[in-house]
C-alpha cells in the first residue's frame, strides 16, 4: 500500500519540500531501499527505523518496502529522514489510524525509537509557516528552537512511541509554547572592556568609528601594540541586533549546527576569530555539505583576522566576494547554496616578518624584499574593500602607569547606538541598515561635501592614485563620522579625519 509524508530539505537557509512516499507490496521477498538521490546518513535511515520499529515488536519488514523522497533529482541529506520514514511505514499498513495532512516530521531516530535532535530546524519552521503547514513534529530537544516561529504548532516528543499515540488520538496533545521567546534587549555583560586600553587614541576612535558604520577595520602595527586588545572588544560597543538580524543570524548558526542557545533568538552580535592556518572552505563555506563558511557565521557580527598577513594568499583573496557583495554562493556539481555573509571585517597585522618595521622600540631586521613579499598578500583590489586602515603604535611600558584609563565600552557604545539608530531611519526604505551598505545612487542622495571638502578629495585622490572604490569608502566613513557628531551634512572636517583613515593608500 502507498502513503506519503512531509518533510523538509535544507538548502543553506532556506528549505524546500520533500515528500517520503513508502509503498508496501503484499508479496515477495523482503527487501527495504531508499531512492531518491539519498546520501549517506539517508541511506542509514533504514537501518535506525528498522531496528527502533521492532524495538517496539511492529514486524513490518517482511515484505518489499520502497521508499522514494521526492523529488528524485534533489540531494538529500540528514538524519531528520528517519521519523518521517518510520511514521510512512506504520501508515502504509493502517492509514486511517495516521492521520498526517498539513503535518511535517523531523527526527533521528536512536535504535531504541528515542527521538535525536537535528540541525536546521529554525530554517525549516520559517519556510514550513510561509507555506502554509499547520503543524511540525519533532525531537524535544528542537522545541524551544522551532518555537521561535510563531503561528504554527509545534508538537515535540521524546519517542516514537509518544508520536503513534499522539498521531492515534490516543494521548491528546497541546502545541508547545515556549516560555519566553521575545526578543529584548539583554544586560550587555562582557569580559573585556575599551577602559583597559592605555593610551592608542587614534586606534580607539577607528574602532568606534568601524562600529559606527559597520565599516572593515585593518590595524598595522608592531606586536604588542594592543591591536588584538582593541579588536577583541570592538563586540562590546556594538548595539544589540535588531529582530530581524538575529533571526538572520539564528537561521545561518542553526544550518550549521552551532546553536547553543536553544529557544532563544541571538541578541549579542558574533565574534568569529578563524586561526591563520584555516583553509578557504573553512573560511568561505563549502565542503561536501555546502556548509556556511566563517565569514556566514559572523553575520551581523565580525570578523576578526589576527595576524590577517600569515594566512595564505588564496583565503584572503576569496573574502572579496563577500565584502563586496554580503552573501557567499558556493557552486558544487550537484547544488549551488547562497548564504548571508554580512560581516564587519577587522584585521590586525604586522608591518613585516618580523614586525619591527617603523616602531622606536626595536629595529626591523627584514631585507626590502621580504618585506614586499610579505605585505605583497594585502593585495590591492581586497585593500580597496576595507574602509579604514590605521597605523597603531607601541606604547613605552614607562608611560603606561601614567596614562589614565580611556572611556568604557558603555559610554562608547551609547554614541555608536546613537549612530545606529540615525542610519536606521535614514535606510528604512532601503533594504539595508548600515553607511556602510550604500550604493552609489545613496551615496549621491546622503553624501553631497561641500565645496571646501570636495577640494581636499580631488587633491587626496590625485595625489595618491586612488580608485574609484576607496573614493567611495570615503564618503561612507565621513558619513558616519558625520553621524557621530549628530551633523546633518558632511563637512570637510569629516572628510579630512576620513581620508587619515586611508594609511595603506598613502604608502
Amino acid at each position: 500500500m502507498f502513503f506519503k509524508v512531509l518533510s523538509a530539505h535544507i538548502s543553506g537557509i532556506d528549505a524546500t519540500e520533500v515528500q517520503v512516499e513508502v509503498d508496501t507490496a503484499d508479496f515477495g521477498l523482503p527487501y527495504f531501499t531508499i531512492v531518491g538521490l539519498a546520501e549517506g546518513a539517508v541511506k542509514e535511515s533504514k537501518d535506525r527505523v528498522r531496528s527502533a520499529l521492532r524495538n517496539l515488536d511492529y514486524n513490518i519488514f517482511s515484505h518489499p518496502i520502497t521508499v522514494n523522497l521526492a523529488p528524485a533529482d534533489l540531494k538529500k541529506e540528514g538524519s531528520h529522514y528517519d521519523l518521517p520514514i518510520a511514521i510512512g511505514l506504520l501508515a502504509s499498513h493502517s492509514p486511517d489510524a495516521y492521520p498526517v495532512n498539513s503535518t511535517l516530521f523531523l527526527g533521528e531516530l536512536s535504535l531504541n525509537g528515542a527521538l535525536r535532535g537535528v540541525a536546521g530546524v529554525l530554517c525549516i519552521c520559517s519556510w514550513a509557516k510561509n507555506f502554509g503547514i499547520k503543524r511540525i513534529v519533532l525531537p524535544q530537544e528542537n522545541a524551544e528552537e522551532a518555537a521561535l516561529v510563531s503561528g504554527i504548532d509545534i508538537y515535540p516528543f521524546d519517542h516514537i512511541s509518544q508520536v503513534i499515540s499522539f498521531l492515534r488520538n490516543e494521548n491528546v496533545c497541546e502545541p508547545y509554547k515556549a516560555a519566553n521567546n521575545s526578543h529584548s534587549a539583554p544586560e550587555l555583560m562582557y569580559e573585556h572592556d575599551f577602559a583597559d586600553i592605555k593610551g592608542q587614541f587614534a586606534a580607539r576612535r577607528a574602532a568606534e568609528i568601524a562600529a559606527a558604520g559597520m565599516h572593515n577595520l585593518v590595524m598595522m602595527g608592531p606586536p604588542g601594540s594592543g591591536k588584538t586588545m582593541i579588536a577583541k572588544r570592538i563586540p562590546t560597543i556594538l548595539p544589540p541586533m535588531s529582530p530581524e538580524e538575529a533571526l538572520l543570524t539564528t537561521k545561518v548558526h542553526s544550518a550549521a549546527g552551532l546553536l547553543t542557545h536553544k529557544g532563544k533568538l541571538a541578541q549579542t552580535r558574533p565574534f568569529v576569530a578563524p586561526h591563520h592556518t584555516a583553509s578557504d572552505i573553512a573560511i568561505i563555506g563549502g565542503g561536501a555539505k555546502a556548509k556556511p563558511g566563517h565569514v556566514s557565521i559572523a553575520t551581523n557580527g565580525v570578523l576578526f583576522l589576527d595576524e590577517m598577513l600569515e594566512f595564505s594568499r588564496s583565503v584572503l583573496e576569496v573574502l572579496r566576494q563577500p565584502l563586496e557583495d554580503g552573501k557567499v554562493t558556493i557552486a558544487r556539481a550537484d547544488r549551488t547554496v547562497t548564504y548571508p555573509a554580512k560581516f564587519m571585517l577587522i584585521s590586525a597585522c604586522n608591518p613585516c616578518p618580523c614586525g619591527y618595521l617603523g616602531d622606536n622600540r626595536k629595529s626591523c631586521l627584514c631585507s626590502p624584499a621580504a618585506i614586499e613579499r610579505y605585505r605583497g598578500k594585502l593585495s590591492g583590489p581586497l585593500l580597496d574593500r576595507i574602509d579604514l586602515h590605521i597605523q597603531v603604535f607601541g606604547v613605552d611600558y614607562k608611560d603606561i602607569k601614567n596614562i589614565a584609563d580611556g572611556e568604557s565600552s558603555y559610554v562608547i557604545r551609547k554614541r555608536v547606538a546613537a549612530a545606529h539608530k540615525v542610519q536606521a531611519e535614514r535606510f528604512r526604505d532601503s533594504g539595508i541598515h548600515f553607511n556602510s551598505q550604500m550604493n552609489e545612487k545613496l551615496l549621491k542622495k546622503y553624501v553631497q561635501p561641500d565645496p571646501s571638502a570636495s577640494k581636499i578629495i580631488g587633491v587626496t585622490m590625485e595625489k595618491f592614485a586612488l580608485s574609484a572604490r576607496a573614493y567611495g569608502k570615503i564618503l561612507k566613513v565621513s558619513r558616519t563620522i558625520a553621524d557621530l557628531t549628530g551633523e546633518i551634512n558632511v563637512r570637510s572636517e569629516h572628510i579630512a579625519e576620513a581620508l587619515q583613515y586611508r594609511m595603506l593608500d598613502r604608502e
